[in-house]
């Protein structure tokens, strides 16, 4: 039953009654329906003040019109408050209809198919090839995570993309280092610590040997055009960084449909550069092609260096084009930290100016940075924080909680892992995206704070106390059980899941989820101190039972939306 739907028609209907016939439609009530924001101002309200030219009336006397006029079986009473409606749904039936229409979907309660049909490309993480995960890549990896994860909820097919970074002249400084300073077998022990040895080493000396800096570029020119050993040295940096990657990738569950990183477009640039020239709109400045983007408030798009060079807006055009072409996206997200704002701005206008509409299907997903413990993080300064050492030392630190508090607890290691990678991750999504972050291990883990492992808790305490009952003790429920404050706090909060996952999407916000799985956890919490579950009356058993089980399912599609697993047991 969707109330929004039925309190409209019950509105229009009272309106014909009141007032004649009117050119009011559905559409136009149904867009001014209100959540009050106290639950004593009513389920819903409707303000008559958007009726009272077309009524010419007064709103409260509209309000007390339509009152008397209202004829309605699934609500309680109306309120003429003020010009408003205020309207209380039947609390039996409210809290029936939305744990029925919870348990029905088999944990798909919020989902959606008006995806079907339409690609939606999500770049995100874009992880450096020869430097290790760090902390600061977190936030666009588990950001572009949920957002597939949303979007695939809704139905929409989801290309997933790691954009690597995997170009530039720090590769052929790298091969050159390796070829004069190490062999295989180092690097395939050490990995990416003996890569970055290469390049500190390189960069030292190379300051005082010119001729080594030379020798870097040539190594990379040689890249770029193919040479068989250079190349088959520079994939195999990719595939031992990627190795390493991994490993973090599957802490966290996070997989890709595309690693085509900056190197995957060096055949692909040309034919972009050439119709932005057939099109009049590069132009030449101080020996470099631009694109004059001054008129639209914005400083040159710089395309072509003055030896020739393609730079990373030349890619992403390419990449973006390609974008089109091979997954035809309804919509494009780039995850990337809000210091690359401008560069986003600039590459939609250019594609814009190009004459392509579908530069409005592209956005920029914005975000915030990471600090650990107050300070920034810094490569050049030494202070660099790498997300395996974040994850793998909160799962030791989850261990030993779990160790004090559940010393009996089965899978120990697994539920440790669960709940330091959730507390890690949780702590990362919660706020606005926008804003910094700075990491604190004791409000990442804490049990009683808005995080994780307090949500992941109350999840495992619903299936602790489904458990206990045991099956087929929900049925037979009297939903006149749940109509005390705290049991109704708990059907609003879980009424609310839809709307919550669909403005997630529209405005590209996981934080919202994140935080609505605090509030479910917090009503439920509420309810479960103030009412005993198991009691002698079965049939109340049953319907609060049933409750539990809702906020059971919906807990755990809310973490998992957000890339969280939720422990049964804790």
């Amino acid at each position: 039953m969707d109330f929004k739907q039925r309190i409209t028609s019950a509105i229009l209907t009272a309106i014909q009654s009141a007032f004649g016939e009117t050119d009011l439609t559905a559409d136009t009530i149904l867009q001014g329906l209100e959540i009050p924001p106290e639950p004593k101002l009513g389920d819903y309200a409707f303000p008559c003040f958007k009726l009272a030219k077309s009524l010419r009336k007064a709103p409260p006397m509209i309000a007390d019109a339509l009152k008397g006029a209202l004829q309605a079986d699934f609500l309680d009473h109306v309120d003429s408050v003020k010009g408003y409606l205020n309207f209380y749904i039947d609390r039996a039936l409210y809290a029936g209809t939305i744990v029925k229409e919870v348990l029905e979907s088999n944990g798909r309660y919020g989902s959606g198919d008006e995806g079907s049909g339409k690609t939606i490309c999500i770049d995100y993480s874009s992880i450096n090839i020869a430097k290790r995960f760090h902390i600061g890549h977190l936030s666009s990896t588990m950001i572009g995570h949920a957002l597939a994860q949303l979007y695939r909820f809704r139905g929409y097919r989801v290309v997933s993309i790691n954009h690597l970074g995997d170009w530039g002249t720090q590769f052929g400084k790298i091969v050159c280092a390796y070829k004069m300073w190490s062999d295989r077998e180092t690097v395939e022990r050490d990995g990416i610590e003996e890569m970055t040895r290469l390049y500190v080493r390189f960069e030292q000396e190379s300051h005082e040997d010119k001729a080594l800096a030379e020798e870097g570029r040539r190594w990379f020119k040689r890249i770029e055009d193919g040479d068989p050993e250079a190349l088959e040295i520079f994939n195999w940096f990719k595939d031992v960084t990627l190795r390493d990657a991994a490993r973090v990738y599957d802490l966290l569950g996070v997989h890709f449909d595309s690693y085509a990183g900056e190197s995957f477009y060096n055949d692909k640039m040309a034919p972009v550069v050439e119709e932005l020239e057939w099109k009049g709109l590069l132009t030449e400045s101080e020996g470099a092609k631009i694109v004059d983007l001054e008129p639209y408030g914005m400083p040159p798009c710089l395309i072509l260096k003055k030896d020739g060079a393609t730079l990373y807006a030349t890619r992403d055009l390419a990449a973006a084009f390609y974008r089109k072409k091979t997954y035809d996206f309804a919509k494009c997200l780039y995850v990337v930290a809000y210091q690359q704002d401008l560069h986003f701005r600039q590459l939609f206008k250019v594609i814009d100016l190009m004459g392509y509409d579908w530069y409005r299907d592209m956005e920029h997903v914005s975000f915030g940075m990471v600090s650990f413990g107050g300070e920034a993080l810094s490569t050049r300064g030494g202070h660099v924080v790498y997300l395996e050492d974040v994850l793998k030392n909160a799962i030791v630190k989850a261990r030993d909680i779990i160790e004090e508090k559940s010393p009996g607890l089965e899978n120990k290691d697994e539920v440790a892992r669960q709940v330091g990678v959730g507390a890690v991750v949780f702590f990362d999504l919660y706020n606005n995206r926008i804003k910094d972050i700075s990491f604190e291990w004791d409000r990442a883990l804490n049990f009683d704070g808005e995080t994780a492992p307090y949500v992941q808790y109350t999840h495992a305490r619903c299936c602790s106390v489904l458990r206990k009952a045991g099956p087929g003790a929900g049925e037979q429920a009297d939903y006149a059980a749940l109509t005390d404050p705290e049991a109704q706090d708990v059907v609003r909060v879980l009424e609310q899941f839809p709307g919550t996952v669909s403005e997630a999407i529209a405005r590209s916000e996981p934080s919202l989820v994140t935080r609505y799985s605090v509030d479910l956890a917090q009503a439920f919490n509420k309810f479960y101190y103030e009412h005993r579950i198991m009691g002698d009356d079965k049939n109340a058993q049953a319907a609060r039972l049933n409750l539990t089980d809702a906020v059971r399912q919906v807990i755990r599609t809310a973490l998992s939306l957000i890339g969280i697993q939720a422990p049964e047991r804790m």
